[in-house]
């Protein structure tokens, strides 16, 4: 059965998408080089899932120099909130609420992050936002260093 095009990215999509955000337009052996860093992948399973991919409208392709130029045709932030949305839908009943008690209660926000997340509350209440809290992606790039997270 196909996928519906506006499916959410797999968790394998969702890792080739982090590189090509990180690292830019990519052809496919230096995604792979990339990839491999982190764990063994297959050129042609990596390749087989670009296509996929694309007709997702995932990514888009442009001839490079030696093959195709991978790029991300959807930028991180837009991913994250979309995985978010349905995160809190499917798990929270719909509400952030419930998503901040779990935060809160799991003890994985450090001091640090309770504060920052009290300042951005804040601002939200306020109808301000800070200089590093884009509104959406910016047009034709892909990678938003505001919603990267530490592992």
């Amino acid at each position: 059965m196909a996928r519906h095009k506006r499916a959410p990215p797999t968790d394998g999509e969702l890792e080739i998408l982090k590189h090509i955000w990180d690292a830019g337009p990519c052809e496919l052996g230096r995604l792979c080089a990339l990839m491999r860093r982190q764990r063994p992948v297959a050129t042609t399973t990596v390749a087989t899932m670009l296509t996929v991919m694309l007709g997702k409208g995932l990514v888009k392709r442009s001839r490079g120099r030696r093959g195709y130029l991978w790029s991300a045709k959807i930028g991180r932030e837009t991913t994250t909130r979309r995985l978010l949305d349905r995160l809190i839908d499917q798990a929270f009943n719909g509400s952030a609420k419930l998503l901040v008690v779990q935060l809160v209660e799991s003890k994985k926000l450090s001091e640090k992050d309770r504060r920052q997340v009290l300042t951005l509350l804040e601002q939200g209440a306020a109808g301000t936002r800070g200089p590093n809290t884009p509104q959406s992606d910016p047009p034709g790039t892909s990678k938003h260093p505001s919603t990267e997270h530490r592992r």
